[in-house]
């Protein structure tokens, strides 16, 4: 697993992590596995960059309307942005983060 951010506003401390093995971001308050983004990587071809896609992405209704998917996406992307890939946002999600959010139109 490589490292993603960590915050400790609140009393819970919130991080993002990517779990390279399983394909997946996870966002966690305090220990637990709040959600989860999966992804799959496909290389790219004749010099062009790969590609991530995202299917899915779920966080747990006991910690809904805290903003953690939208958290977790945006580190997500900044990871996949660091990679070199660009994004394929199936999720609906992902889509709709990358629309709202200007900066990470042109990963897709």
């Amino acid at each position: 697993m490589s490292g993603g951010g960590t915050d400790t506003g609140g009393d819970e401390a919130v991080q993002v992590r990517q779990d390279e093995v399983a394909g997946k971001f996870e966002i966690l308050v305090g220990d637990v596995v709040a959600g989860f983004a999966d992804y799959h990587d496909e290389p790219g071809t004749g010099g062009a960059a790969g590609v991530r896609t995202f299917p899915h992405t779920v966080v747990d209704s006991e910690f809904g309307g805290r903003g953690l998917a939208g958290r977790m996406i945006g580190e997500a992307l900044a990871a996949t942005r660091r990679d070199g890939l660009r994004v394929n946002p199936e999720c609906t999600f992902v889509a709709g983060y990358i629309t709202k959010n200007p900066d990470s139109a042109e990963l897709a």
